[in-house]
């Protein structure tokens, strides 16, 4: 019962994430892992449905080459997803065709080998995980709940693999049972810190390349350019403008986006997106206490939000609640 509730959270969870979280403003720059992560979604949510219709109804799908093609296709998928906004690196190169190999191998490897086989190859994509992320540990203070959600779904990967080593100990029903509650436990995992976070693609991104990158500050006066920097947001209200991005501030500045992004990443510990969205929901709530008549879309387009989605996510990230929430609150502690 728990692994047949568990597929149904992954398929319906699967459709929120995919039409939710995986926007083109959460991806800016960044087309690769938004299309992998949607392929990535694709095929776990397939694993899912071919799970329950084995664990409801016997089906010998699990055993059909497509099975085996879907299973091997999660690891290099998941790969092609994290790594531009783990590694910086957004352009595909000839060597990532080797990830194709085992995917257009996998209908001709047995069943009895293709499994463990399958969870032996995650266990090396699982070592790159952990490599890439400790690359960015310097930067663990400013992401530490979602560090910790991350680091659930990594045990939950491991288990998965150490489930696949298991597989002839286990028998193939419970095997499954568990494999499909693991998918399952790793959705919710993940919804959790997209609730928290749900930019969290673009500040890693920006956080990895810094990591990456050799300093570009050696000739820059950071002090000077942080003052300047915030006359433009709170003298000039850049931040009302919809379309400010990293690259346009960067030239208001006199800079490259590479020294802007590492200024404020280095001097004020957030990435530019963050930054940004705090600007415009601090005028956010501003506006929604003097202007009590105006809707709350309108608060959010007027400064700089480009859809009501958009203002309401950034706000309960730095808010903590919603903005009618925030309007009312603060309109009943005036009247008291």
């Amino acid at each position: 019962m728990i692994s047949t509730l568990l597929i149904g959270f992954s398929l319906f969870n699967a459709l929120v994430i995919a039409l939710t979280h995986f926007r083109n403003n959460n991806y800016n720059g960044q087309r690769q892992s938004q299309i992998m992560g949607i392929l990535l979604l694709s095929v776990l949510a397939t694993l899912q449905g071919i799970h329950l219709v084995y664990l409801e109804h016997g089906s010998s799908l699990i055993h059909e080459p497509i099975y085996r093609i879907l299973l091997f296709s999660v690891a290099p998928c998941f790969y092609l997803f994290s790594r531009p906004l783990l590694r910086a690196q957004s352009r595909l190169s000839k060597s990532d065709t080797l990830h194709l190999i085992p995917i257009v191998s996998a209908s001709f490897i047995p069943y009895s080998t293709a499994l463990p086989l399958a969870f032996a190859m995650g266990a090396g994509y699982l070592l790159w995980l952990a490599r890439s992320i400790y690359v960015l540990r310097a930067q663990r203070s400013r992401f530490q709940l979602e560090l910790l959600g991350l680091g659930s779904v990594f045990l939950v990967a491991l288990s998965v693999v150490v489930l696949g080593m298991s597989l002839p100990l286990l028998g193939e029903t419970l095997f499954f049972q568990l494999y499909a509650s693991a998918i399952g436990a790793a959705f919710i995992l993940v919804s959790l810190v997209l609730a928290v976070k749900p930019q969290l693609a673009s500040d890693v991104s920006e956080v990895s390349r810094e990591a990456y990158a050799v300093s570009t500050l050696k000739n820059i006066d950071c002090d000077e350019m942080l003052t300047k920097l915030t006359i433009l947001m709170e003298n000039e209200t850049l931040f009302e403008q919809a379309d400010l991005s990293l690259d346009s501030m960067a030239k208001r500045l006199g800079l490259s986006s590479h020294q802007l992004s590492e200024l404020i990443n280095t001097r004020l510990g957030k990435s530019f997106s963050r930054y940004l969205r705090e600007y415009r929901v601090g005028a956010a709530k501003q506006m929604l206490l003097e202007e009590p008549s105006a809707s709350v879309l309108a608060v959010g387009l007027s400064v700089g939000f480009t859809s009501q989605s958009n203002f309401y996510d950034a706000f309960k990230e730095i808010a903590g609640m919603t903005p009618a929430k925030f309007r009312k609150i603060n309109r009943e502690s005036t009247q008291t």
